[in-house]
């Protein structure tokens, strides 16, 4: 079995997880645009490519898959998903598994409001949200939120342009620099269609914040939720983290995917507040939060990958480590040069 995976950047950690579950002469492919990723290191075959919006992007990859008889394809970027997704009947053509959720599935993740939306659905408490700076003000001076607010663009990535104003000069100057982030960052190409409502200004939660890893079969039935409260955060991702005992929030878990039907993982943050659950985001794919879950027992890589080959998984192998806090840690690692 050969598996590719796509913007791995700094991912090395969720290649090694997949080469502990592959069986030997096995191989993975990792493909990023840039030389210097460190997650290529890992890869038994480390690709260059072109950026995800270059228009032979998906050919290229197409190619790729048949030259290194790839058996299952995942990203592991928010911006990549949607190209790759719109193309899944072309890779199951020549026999790859796509373990991407469908376009909709990933329209409803990547943009804030059909988040929302979905969220209304499944009766699932959200925070308070505008698409305007003026019907924030209106909000605020009518006490319906209190500052400080969250200024953020409506589809975002990696924590890009979050902010956390706490007057109304400062929720004005952080909507115009985060305006400005959408124009000319990465976030462009996705909020091009809407550009007049690409920011949003939301009520700040505070409480407790959960990240919840969902795995879904490639049918999209759940089978596995982990609840782990996050301790702190550094560049966007879960820096410590605890696995907790949380019946309630499992269950919301499930419901997600029940009602989502997402491919894979899905990687989801709440918040608890004075006894209630809100929904902020979900990320189909394995998010930064995952080796929180993999190291207090979880071992997603191991079913996906009895799943790609047409075998059952027996979850009863999982141990769970409950209250046990892990930490991330920078180490070195000398980059790959072919």
């Amino acid at each position: 079995m050969n598996i590719l995976f796509t913007c791995v950047g700094r991912r090395n950690y969720l290649l090694h997880y997949f080469r502990q579950a592959l069986n030997p002469g096995d191989r993975i492919i990792a493909a990023d645009t840039d030389s210097t990723a460190p997650a290529l290191a890992v890869a038994d075959k480390p690709i260059i490519v072109p950026n995800v919006y270059s228009v032979d992007y998906v050919e290229i990859i197409l190619k790729l898959c048949v030259r290194e008889n790839i058996s299952a394809l995942m990203s592991l970027n928010d911006l990549e998903l949607p190209i790759l997704a719109a193309a899944k009947r072309r890779f199951q053509k020549i026999g790859v598994k796509l373990i991407i959720s469908d376009k909709k599935v990933i329209e409803t993740c990547s943009d804030k409001i059909e988040t929302i939306r979905f969220s209304h659905k499944a009766k699932i408490a959200t925070p308070k949200t505008y698409l305007s700076l003026d019907q924030a003000k209106n909000a605020i001076k009518n006490n319906a939120i209190k500052l400080p607010v969250v200024v953020k663009p409506r589809w975002g990535s990696a924590s890009i342009g979050l902010e956390f104003p706490e007057s109304m000069e400062e929720m004005e100057l952080a909507y115009k620099f985060v305006s400005c982030k959408v124009l000319k960052g990465i976030l462009y190409k996705p909020s091009m269609n809407h550009l007049d409502q690409a920011v949003l200004i939301q009520e700040k939660i505070n409480g407790k914040e959960y990240g919840l890893d969902i795995l879904n079969d490639l049918s999209g039935k759940p089978h596995q939720v982990y609840v782990k409260e996050k301790l702190s955060m550094r560049a966007g991702e879960t820096d410590k983290a605890v696995l907790r005992k949380k019946p309630d929030l499992e269950a919301i878990g499930l419901k997600i995917g029940q009602t989502l039907g997402h491919i894979g993982n899905l990687d989801c943050d709440i918040f608890e507040s004075d006894g209630s659950f809100y929904l902020l985001d979900m990320n189909p794919r394995f998010g930064g939060g995952y080796p929180f879950s993999h190291m207090a027992g979880a071992r997603f890589p191991d079913a996906l990958l009895a799943w790609i080959e047409g075998r059952s998984y027996d979850f009863k192998s999982f141990n769970w480590e409950y209250d046990q806090p892990f930490a991330k840690c920078d180490t070195l690692i000398k980059i790959r040069h072919e």
